[in-house]
């Protein structure tokens, strides 16, 4: 994207007090505009779509859709668009799970606001940009030619993934159906496809499966 024209940015964080805070401190940055902001991955999504933003900076945790997923289908229906990760969560699988998405950008919220600066202007300028808290393991692997053990999450479909956050965060098999405008039938389908994969029988441990690897907090109603 060229610097001499305007850059412009949604936000995506369920917590309206990072979002303000992050647009605050973006806008600050010359030739920057926050475009829209969202409060879930879906509405991150949809707004993406709508708006075409140029750069998304977005969590890992929020709910209806994560941000990994979420990124994941902007980035193949936006290619233009760079997604940066803005999230607690700084372990390497996370990480890793975040740039086979296709995020250009991973930040970890207790970076100082120069680094989230830095890695605003590494974005316009076509570049990718790692958090040094997080880049030295993930790129020491990467020279010993390791991936990390992953977990049976990436064993999932991307509608998998979609199913198994919504039923975590307490949703009814007719309520994702029509968050996600399929049968009833089909999500029962997924959902006992999802539930033969992951070895699991009960929606307790779906849950518990779901909170362990980050799809939802377990401090959110439902989990």
């Amino acid at each position: 994207m060229s610097r001499m024209s305007t850059t412009r940015v949604l936000l995506a964080d369920d917590h309206v007090l990072i979002v303000e805070a992050v647009r605050l401190m973006v806008e600050r940055i010359e030739g920057v505009h926050v475009v829209a902001t969202a409060h879930d991955g879906r509405e991150a999504v949809r707004l993406a779509m709508a708006e075409r933003p140029d750069i998304v900076i977005m969590d890992i945790a929020m709910k209806n859709l994560n941000g990994i997923d979420a990124a994941k289908q902007i980035r193949e229906a936006l290619p233009g668009t760079s997604v940066l990760i803005l999230s607690s969560y700084g372990t390497e699988p996370y990480v890793e799970r975040a740039i086979r998405a296709g995020v250009s950008g991973y930040l970890v919220k207790d970076s100082m606001p120069a680094e989230l600066v830095a890695a605003m202007n590494a974005l316009m300028e076509g570049k990718s940009y790692l958090s040094p808290a997080i880049s030295r393991p993930v790129m020491a692997r990467i020279a010993r030619g390791k991936k990390s053990a992953g977990s049976s999450l990436d064993a999932l479909t991307g509608r998998q993934r979609e199913i198994l956050q919504l039923l975590a965060e307490g949703n009814s098999t007719k309520e994702i159906a029509h968050v996600l405008g399929l049968s009833v039938k089909t999500i029962e389908t997924h959902r006992k496809a999802l539930m033969a994969r992951l070895g699991i029988r009960e929606l307790a441990g779906l849950v518990l499966f779901a909170v362990r690897n980050g799809l939802v907090d377990a401090d959110r109603p439902g989990a």
